[in-house]
């Protein structure tokens, strides 16, 4: 019921939220009424809409995930070491969810955050994951996703995105080059648990100006890395 709201439905009346579900309308009112009284919805006598509160569901339940816990020390030392920020995220369907960041500067128009969510098709970190699929599970969230290019120069036939995303399988990492966002590029690996199996993805952003591809390789992909090794002794 909470996942009816977004966007498109920041407003919705019992009926809206009947048909979504596919309860009965006693049933939805009922529901909705006791998310009014826990505080989760706000209610105006006919409008439902979701209040602050819900957050708390969310960030308790990334709190509650080890991986955070573990992963943000390496974080920030990584951080702090190549001067630039870096994330960890997981896949959620066609999405890509921030787990955890240590941020230098921002370089994107939107803040960043745990619990943050963006693309998965057009992000490296998304890619990394959707690298970790088997091809045709990658290609059904593809057919799942909104494709709409976010720049010129976003990849946005699924053909193509496949494609990149066997290049990525193949050589380990990914790089995206102004496809989420003007000016930005990114790199990102996966982090493997200690059985070989992709439990996440590391990345690290910077101004597209200045991420050239001797630095990409002399540097911040080194530095990725040996994260990577490290991580993979500590996850069980």
């Amino acid at each position: 019921m909470l996942e009816c709201f977004g966007t498109d439905h920041p407003r919705l009346v019992i009926s809206d939220v009947a048909a979504m579900t596919g309860f009965d309308r006693a049933t939805a009112r009922r529901c909705l009424l006791t998310l009014h009284h826990l505080g989760y919805a706000g209610y105006d006598g006919k409008y439902f809409t979701l209040t602050p509160r819900v957050l708390r569901l969310g960030m308790g339940a990334l709190a509650a995930l080890p991986l955070p816990q573990i992963v943000q020390p390496w974080l920030d030392q990584l951080s702090e070491q190549i001067g630039q920020s870096c994330s960890v995220s997981i896949l959620d369907e066609a999405e890509i969810v921030y787990l955890a960041r240590a941020a230098q500067r921002r370089v994107m128009s939107i803040g960043l955050m745990p619990g943050s969510r963006l693309p998965a098709h057009c992000t490296s970190m998304g890619r990394v994951l959707l690298a970790a699929l088997p091809p045709n599970q990658a290609r059904a969230l593809l057919e799942r996703s909104d494709l709409t290019p976010r720049t010129v120069y976003s990849l946005h036939d699924p053909d193509e995105i496949m494609a990149e995303i066997a290049k990525v399988r193949d050589q380990g990492f990914a790089t995206i080059n102004q496809e989420i966002e003007l000016g930005l590029k990114s790199l990102a690996v996966p982090i493997m648990d200690a059985r070989g199996q992709c439990v996440a993805a590391l990345n690290t952003g910077m101004a597209a100006l200045h991420a050239t591809d001797d630095a990409l390789g002399a540097t911040y992909l080194p530095a990725l890395l040996k994260v990577q090794d490290g991580l993979r002794r500590v996850l069980g």
